[in-house]
């Protein structure tokens, strides 16, 4: 009986020094964590944007980019690494070291590409972990003025009268401007030739300089263009009309159910980053996003501003894949 009791006793024993001794090692580990976090930044950090300066990934990225500096008391850099629709960029910051030093901020594309190419050079729900779903812009259906169309059922008769004639730029394959002009064509029974670039900002620039009479693109690259007179706007593709264009109707209004596509810029940093530092980053973000001033410069630039957190960024991530996977398959799109 004795003995019973004095094993018991030892097994008790042994059990409250292993608990002890977890508790100890937990702690020392969020510590650590916390003291990596707590030195953090120690040299610049850099902000991957998969494409080429001048589009709302880019334009999202440089403003974010100059508070953050300021918030963490380091400097945060932009680096442009555009090509393959984003997944150049995106497949670099994917295998850098998860330190906190090499981070991304990227668009739709990270969620249609995996539907879109046969193979891509990350993981979209294992390679990353989310900081932030930063903000949302509807696309836009832009001609070169000179055409003189006034309407999306101006543009629909010009392409039926010459099918040849017309060509439109987009930001690059799989974008989602790109997928909402070939959605364009198949509900409106026309044809166009579609002109890929490597980012808004050079698609932007082929409609200007008239190497193409139409464009699609996310609004924030174009609007200081539509409010110029440079390009007309007939149509964005949100759900509800834009705030200061007020006249430029939604394809839903004109009788195109369900014609509804934006373009997100996502906060992610490679997987195994230090969870301490993504919390950092991400209680940062959130809170420059959520500052009247900044909030208002990016409406007025043409976002629509989110500031989720890592929980929003993941659903969506979620979502969309297979969303566009399907878009991309019922579109008669081959997997490239």
């Amino acid at each position: 009986m004795n003995d019973n009791k004095n094993t018991l006793a030892s097994r008790r024993k042994f059990l409250r020094t292993t608990a002890l001794l977890f508790g100890a090692a937990a702690t020392s580990a969020l510590g650590s964590r916390r003291a990596k976090a707590a030195g953090y930044p120690e040299r610049p950090v850099k902000i991957i944007v998969p494409f080429a300066p001048a589009g709302p990934t880019d334009i999202m990225a440089r403003i974010l980019a100059t508070h953050l500096g300021e918030a963490l008391s380091g400097t945060v850099v932009v680096e442009n690494r555009p090509g393959a629709g984003g997944n150049i960029g995106i497949g670099i910051a994917a295998h850098a070291e998860p330190d906190g030093y090499t981070l991304l901020i990227t668009s739709s594309a990270y969620v249609v590409n995996p539907g879109l190419y046969a193979k891509i050079p990350y993981d979209p729900f294992k390679d990353f972990a989310a900081i932030a779903e930063l903000g949302t812009s509807p696309n836009v259906i832009l001609v070169d003025p000179k055409l003189g169309l006034n309407s999306i059922a101006d543009l629909i008769a010009r392409a039926k009268k010459n099918p040849n004639e017309l060509n439109y730029a987009s930001p690059g394959i799989g974008t989602t401007p790109h997928l909402s002009g070939e959605l364009f064509k198949l509900v409106g029974a026309i044809n166009m030739t579609h002109v890929p670039f490597s980012g808004a900002g050079p698609a932007i620039q082929a409609i200007l300089s008239g190497t193409t009479q139409v464009a699609f693109a996310a609004l924030p690259p174009a609007h200081p263009h539509i409010e110029s007179g440079a390009l007309k706007a007939l149509a964005v593709t949100g759900a509800h009309r834009w705030f200061d264009l007020p006249d430029v109707p939604t394809m839903v209004e004109l009788g195109y159910k369900d014609f509804i596509s934006d373009t997100f810029q996502g906060f992610l940093a490679p997987a195994r980053t230090p969870p301490a530092i993504v919390e950092l980053l991400s209680t940062k973000s959130l809170g420059i996003l959520k500052t009247p001033k900044i909030s208002e410069q990016l409406r007025n630039d043409g976002f629509e501003v989110l500031a989720n957190g890592p929980d929003g960024m993941r659903k969506r991530i979620e979502d969309e894949v297979p969303k566009w996977r399907d878009i991309i398959a019922k579109a008669g799109i081959q997997p490239v």
